[in-house]
């Protein structure tokens, strides 16, 4: 194993702040392609209908969350034994951008529904597994008394990164008459270009982690780490049940996520349909909700080193109850807005919290193995979120139906969190 400095006190600052960056990097794909832009065009300009199209995008997200439930698990043992994590994190981090470009050649046609959600399932599965490398990253560079601060900081670097690339799109190629780079309206090609956004995006500021962030230094041949990544795999699973808790706070998280993730992925589309949002009151509404959320994030933080994770995770995701109960009942956009915006506070240090939570309950002896499997939870029963959402979405035939499902989740997830001993054992 290579040295790990953050062990000894000692943390690349630059490098640090480097990996940070990467999500500021990386945030463009959920924020513009799968939670505002690209999601709203698929439903209002190539589906047959909103409620269609709804269903039709829970189903492609379910079926990409599907197969990562099924490939991840294998690849973050591998990651623990192959040695370098980078690697794995260039390619996953291309092959996303390289799909989201791609949804360029996606018209306002029926025609080219299936295109896109292939693309979208494809740049989706590319997207979370590479988060799988990036977040183990983490105990191998921040102190374990500062990871809360570092991690909270990445999310709201990113939610800042999510929020200038919509800026970008909003003033180039939404709120303008004469489009960047001559694009026509007619054809939705100023709504198009949004993948390809995306995917310079990631590839240009994704580039400082590469370059300055540290990597573990041991080369291990690949079939071998196979091997091993298998076998380390099946033993983590028998080892967890010696660590009764690490074990439920990996099960709360995976609920809860399960529902910020369906958030995520909805909350664009919800807009559209249940509040009459054009695509330009999707992006201010989308920077708006990006600057609530990365400034909770950051303040919360700090709470998080000097509070305790699993407070600011109780409180984040109490508040996302309360405060997502209230926006499937509202009536009017007023509304959506103010309690919209005020919902993004809490969804930041939800996750920021819940990274730093198990850096710190994880056993120093299984550590590595501990975080790579907190890096799936959330994703092996990822796709029930959206698949409930879409099962609700036609049986009623209504988004708050559908929407009303992600409540479930949070409420199921802390309940659970409740009986968490912090302590780990």
């Amino acid at each position: 194993m290579a040295d790990n400095t953050a062990s000894k006190g000692r943390e690349p600052t630059r490098g640090l702040a480097a990996w940070c960056f990467y999500d500021w990097a990386n945030s463009a794909f959920p924020t513009v392609i799968m939670t505002f832009v690209f999601a709203a065009y698929f439903t209002k300009g190539v589906a047959t209908d909103e409620v269609t199209g709804t269903s039709q995008w829970g189903w492609a997200v379910s079926a990409s969350a599907f197969a990562i439930a099924i490939v991840a698990p294998v690849l973050g043992a591998v990651a623990d034994r192959s040695g370098r994590r980078k690697p794995w994190l260039l390619f996953f981090t291309l092959a996303c951008a390289a799909a989201s470009a791609g949804l360029w050649t996606v018209e306002p046609d029926t025609a080219f529904v299936l295109r896109a959600l292939v693309l979208v399932a494809l740049a989706n599965f590319a997207f979370e597994l590479g988060m799988v490398f990036y977040n183990a990253m983490l105990p191998d560079l921040a102190r374990p008394d500062r990871l809360g601060r570092w991690s909270g900081w990445g999310w709201g670097l990113g939610y800042f990164g999510g929020l200038s690339c919509l800026g970008l799109v909003l003033v180039g190629f939404v709120q303008t008459d004469a489009p960047w780079f001559g694009l026509q309206k007619e054809n939705a090609e100023h709504l198009r270009a949004v993948g390809t956004i995306v995917g310079v995006w990631m590839i240009v500021f994704a580039a400082p982690l590469f370059l300055m962030t540290p990597d573990r230094g041991e080369r291990t041949p690949l079939a071998q780490a196979m091997r091993s990544g298998v076998v380390t795999l099946i033993e983590t699973f028998r080892q967890i049940r010696r660590y009764r808790e690490v074990g439920k706070f990996l099960i709360a998280r995976m609920i809860y996520t399960d529902g910020l993730n369906t958030l995520f992925a909805f909350g664009g589309i919800y807009a559209v349909g249940s509040f009459g949002f054009t695509f330009e009151d999707l992006i201010l509404f989308g920077i708006g909700i990006n600057v609530t959320a990365g400034i909770g994030a950051a303040l919360f933080a700090w709470a998080d080193d000097r509070l305790g994770s699993k407070r600011v995770i109780y409180f984040s995701v109490g508040s996302l109850i309360v405060l997502g109960g209230i926006l499937l009942v509202i009536e009017g956009a007023t509304l959506f807005w103010v309690f919209g915006l005020a919902l993004g506070v809490f969804v930041g240090p939800a996750q920021s919290a819940s990274r730093s939570m198990m850096a710190r309950m994880a056993p120093v002896e299984l550590r590595t193995e501990m975080f790579g499997l907190y890096a799936l939870s959330g994703k092996a029963t990822a796709f029930l979120g959206p698949a409930l959402l879409a099962m609700a979405t036609d049986m009623f035939d209504s988004q708050r139906a559908g929407m009303a499902t992600i409540l479930i989740f949070f409420v199921g997830g802390l309940a659970l969190l409740t009986t968490v001993r912090e302590s780990g054992r």
